[in-house]
């Protein structure tokens, strides 16, 4: 709770935190308008491969023109304008940057990022959680070595939700389940990049002259995105996912303590100790009153008649049998709440959430029939999308992961509904991406931490 008199005591210093972000999308940019404002950081450079769009991303965001300027990524300090060019290595190795956030949402990159940035004893805020959870356990386990931080991002829902779970623990509470809201209906696992605006014409009131990237936004409504996030989750804190994946049971913000519990205690969980996202309209498609639709959640069970008791008189949001209650966060604000992680992991050392075991896995999940020869083109695309299951079932499967099913050919038909294997696809075993992931596997084998 002093991270803001840290950062000041930095900026009287004359020493502010030294940035370097790698991406400059719509997550990127909502962290730049809120980095500019901040006490004790310094946006040292900018990495994009396209640079225009980066410097229309510090215009978008606020910044002032003497503030931004194109050049050397490398040679950046923390007295002048923040830098823009498009030579992310260039920007890990400058001596001046402390802290690396990967910000391009692509998983190879993301890995590329990482180790490179640990090689260079930087810390690594991994907004890219599609490349943690491809091989995040692994790469935290790398970080760890080095004496550097490799943190999930807060403003993102897996860092808070992994903060309820934390708060919970740490309360002496037991963890029933922990997830998020979202809009899902069963047909939505079919949705391509052409059929998702129907979907943002009446939720967000978008049509196709928007700037809105639409491959993107596909994967949080085809269930991809729950499925990464969900996994990150488990392996940042020990859950595990239920047997058959993410159910999304609809509730409203007062119903989770009663649908996020066991099926024995009368809730639509297989198991405790987990994860789920509960959607925010119900299977017809009319919309749940009070939904969760952008926050976040954890559910714990009141183990003694007295911790019942309490959950009554303050008015905790308890099951109909007061043995169970939850705690809701109602938003969550993505790249503009960013700072906490770069604070905390250059100031104290420690990471906004960080996988610690490898309990939960994104699979590759044919949309349509696929047939032999085709290119796949990975998450939110036309040919699949990624169904969390637990660890160990992934790797006696073979399952192929979600964040490696961009750009590989498909060697055998598959069916609609099929989970895809390492061996439906043709894999470079050279790509670096490709190789962590096996050493991952390897390290962390399916296995389970609480």
């Amino acid at each position: 709770m002093n991270l803001h008199r840290k950062l000041g005591r930095r900026a009287e210093e004359g020493n502010p935190v030294g940035v370097g972000l790698i991406g400059a999308g719509k997550f990127g940019t909502m962290f730049l308008t809120q980095a500019r404002l901040t006490t004790g950081l310094h946006i040292t450079g900018i990495a994009d491969l396209d640079v225009d769009r980066a410097q229309a991303s510090c215009a978008l965001a606020g910044w002032p023109e003497d503030q931004f300027t194109l050049g050397d990524v490398g040679s950046a300090d923390n007295r002048g304008p923040t830098v823009i060019g498009d030579d992310a290595g260039a920007l890990i190795a400058n001596p001046a940057v402390e802290v690396i956030i990967d910000a391009t949402g692509h998983p190879s990159a993301g890995i590329t990022h990482c180790l490179k940035a640990i090689d260079q004893g930087k810390h690594v805020v991994m907004v890219n959680v599609e490349a943690d959870v491809v091989a995040g356990p692994l790469l935290a386990r790398k970080a760890e070595a080095a004496g550097v931080v490799y943190s999930l991002a807060w403003g993102d829902q897996p860092a808070l939700i992994s903060e309820h779970v934390d708060w919970a623990r740490s309360c002496g509470f037991k963890v029933v389940c922990a997830g998020k809201g979202t809009r899902y209906l069963p047909h939505y696992h079919g949705l391509t990049p052409e059929t998702v605006w129907g979907i943002l014409k009446q939720y967000l009131q978008v049509d196709e002259n928007s700037d809105i990237n639409p491959k993107m936004f596909n994967s949080f409504l085809d269930g991809t995105k729950s499925g990464i996030e969900m996994s990150a989750v488990c392996n940042a804190t020990g859950l595990k996912p239920q047997a058959a994946g993410l159910m999304f049971p609809p509730a409203s913000r007062f119903e989770l303590a009663d649908i996020c519990k066991p099926e024995a205690s009368g809730g639509k969980l297989s198991a405790d100790g987990t994860t789920e996202c509960v959607s925010s309209m119900y299977r017809d498609g009319s919309d749940v009153p009070h939904n969760l639709v952008m926050g976040t959640f954890v559910v714990i069970e009141g183990e003694t008649d007295y911790a019942q008791e309490c959950f009554r008189q303050y008015h905790m949001l308890q099951d109909k049998s007061g043995q169970f209650a939850s705690l809701y966060r109602p938003t969550h604000m993505i790249g503009l709440e960013l700072g906490i992680s770069v604070a905390s992991a250059a100031l104290r050392g420690e990471p906004t959430g960080s996988p610690i075991c490898f309990n939960s896995d994104v699979v590759a999940t044919a949309k349509r029939p696929l047939k032999a020869g085709e290119m796949l083109d990975g998450e939110g695309g036309y040919m699949v999308w990624g169904k969390q299951l637990p660890a160990a079932t992934s790797l006696q499967l073979g399952g192929l992961p979600l964040g490696l099913a961009q750009g590989v050919k498909v060697t055998r038909d598959i069916t609609e509904g099929a989970r895809l294997t390492w061996s439906d696809v043709e894999i470079d075993e050279a790509d670096q991406a490709v190789q962590v992931r096996r050493e991952m596997e390897a390290a962390f084998g399916g296995s389970e931490r609480l």
